[in-house]
């Protein structure tokens, strides 16, 4: 099963990358984890990109693609990828089209968290992680069972993200839109889109999730 999840900051994509990657054994695959991962284990593909990093220039669609078929290629995945910030454009879809069929494997679903802009706005200025073992939290959804303490690791200090605020959200909002309208065109034509409430509670997203991919 190989999907794209979308969906903006916020919406909750990593959580459910995650629990798919728990529940599922598939594997998230973010370009900007494997370029970084690339780079650092200096494969042919790692050098390219570092070259271009270190030039200050934005990486090419030929590189992210190599990278990605390069992580395709890895035995953890054969249960499944889940494809986070890629494709961003047409051609990137195009591409990723190509890089799936050549190992004989097909794009399944592209499942998209819907969400409203004011109630994530909300939702993304209250959250706060434990700055020891990183669990998330939130100012009005998610507190801490003991007041100051890490339910996870017990420990007391936490950080927030200083890009979470309503302005950052609103720009992060628009971007998406004009990320995704290039590429919800070319998945529409083929069938494969499907929408989830966003904006339901965690357990309820997985639910609507695990039911479009065991349809």
């Amino acid at each position: 099963m190989n999907i794209i999840l979308l969906g903006p900051p916020g919406a909750g994509k990593g959580t459910q990358a995650k629990r798919l990657e728990h529940e599922r054994g598939m594997v998230q695959l973010s370009t900007g984890d494997m370029l970084r991962a690339a780079v650092k284990s200096a494969t042919p593909i790692g050098l390219k990109a570092k070259e271009v990093m270190d030039a200050g220039k934005l990486v090419s669609d030929e590189i992210v693609s190599g990278i990605i078929g390069e992580r395709l290629d890895m035995p953890d995945t054969e249960k499944g990828a889940i494809f986070d910030g890629y494709p961003r454009t047409a051609a990137q879809a195009a591409s990723l089209e190509e890089l799936l069929a050549e190992r004989s494997r097909k794009l399944d679903y592209v499942i998209e968290l819907v969400v409203d802009e004011e109630a994530l706005v909300e939702r993304v200025e209250g959250r706060f992680t434990c700055a020891k073992c990183g669990e998330g939290y939130h100012d009005k959804f998610k507190q801490p069972k003991a007041e100051g303490t890490c339910d996870i690791c017990g420990s007391h200090e936490f950080k927030r993200r200083p890009d979470d605020n309503a302005e950052t959200v609103r720009t992060r909002m628009a971007e998406y839109r004009a990320q995704t309208a290039p590429i919800l065109p070319f998945y529409e034509e083929k069938g494969i889109v499907r929408k989830v409430d966003g904006m339901a509670d965690i357990d309820e997203v997985g639910r609507q999730i695990d039911a479009i991919l065991d349809s």
